[in-house]
């Protein structure tokens, strides 16, 4: 009676340390599982912002491969212009400011 009892004591303590042996591995995949879903999700949105920012630039090819598209780049690069072309310099307006002149008393006032 008393090695039945060893025995099946050394079983459940094997059964035991197997079924922690399975959680903790489980609980590891769990973890990895989790990890290689966020990577997944990040090269995504990766993916997304580079694919915009090819088609932003398919667009600015498309526009340079133009000859005014062409010079307008150097233009705006450079600073250049075109032979008999001016420099227009916009100037905001001035504010008016009111031309009178104090009357004696309000002089007079001023000093006190």
């Amino acid at each position: 009676m008393r090695a039945e009892q060893w025995r099946k004591g050394i079983l459940i303590g094997v059964l035991l340390l197997a079924a922690f042996w399975l959680v903790s591995n489980i609980w590891g995949l769990a973890g990895k599982a989790h990890v290689a879903v966020s990577q997944a999700n990040d090269a995504k949105w990766q993916y997304e912002e580079l694919e915009a920012r090819k088609a932003t630039l398919a667009a600015n090819l498309a526009a340079l491969d133009t000859a005014r598209g062409k010079e307008a780049a150097i233009r705006t690069a450079f600073g250049v212009a075109r032979p008999g072309e001016e420099v227009i310099v916009v100037v905001p307006p001035a504010t008016a400011t009111p031309t009178t002149t104090p009357s004696w008393w309000e002089k007079v006032l001023s000093w006190f």
